[in-house]
């Protein structure tokens, strides 16, 4: 058993890590949203940016848009040229997609500064192509609204998880001890 922990410590340190930041990441953002009561901010701070930076960018691109509390659940309603699209809900902030990888990022850790400078890349970026995600649903849904169902639950997800996979191999690959010690 002792040779079985020794031969796979790297792999079970992962593990822990991994575990260990992504639980407490998770934990601490449900607090936030438990603490969240939607005065200023509805439903919470990071839903509510992204909802006004989507509209902003849609009205940027000709479309007029407008976001409103959705008055049945905690969401805003977008509405485009006067036709209601969608609603942006806590899930679409990009927030536990970003803590998954960085949960990752951590678990497979390079030199410090490094690391928390490919987290916060990978952060912006994440949370920009989440953005133009949102955006780019809201005009297909506008032009294309019998694609939804494909749009939302496979074309969309498929962007922004794939492009999470991309930056953890680029990582692996690149920066990581796991790279590091290889070379």
């Amino acid at each position: 058993m002792k040779a079985l922990f020794k031969k796979y410590k790297s792999v079970i340190k992962f593990i822990i890590t991994f575990l260990v930041v992504y639980i407490t990441l998770a934990v601490c953002y449900k607090f936030y949203l438990q603490f969240s009561d939607g005065s200023k901010f509805y439903p919470d701070y990071f839903t509510n940016l992204v909802a006004k930076q989507s509209r902003a960018v849609l009205n940027t691109l000709d479309y007029n848009a407008e976001i409103m509390p959705h008055p049945n659940e905690p969401s805003m309603k977008l509405v485009v040229n006067g036709k209601y699209l969608a609603r942006v809900i806590e899930g679409c902030n990009a927030i536990s997609v970003i803590i998954l990888f960085l949960s990752f990022i951590v678990a497979f850790s390079g030199q410090v500064k490094t690391t928390f400078l490919y987290i916060l890349a990978g952060s912006v970026l994440i949370y920009t192509v989440n953005l133009l995600r949102i955006v780019v649903l809201a005009i297909g849904l506008y032009h294309y609204p019998k694609y939804e169902a494909v749009l939302h639950t496979v074309v969309f997800p498929a962007i922004i998880y794939g492009m999470v996979f991309l930056l953890w191999i680029v990582w692996v690959n690149r920066f990581s001890k796991l790279k590091q010690k290889h070379v």
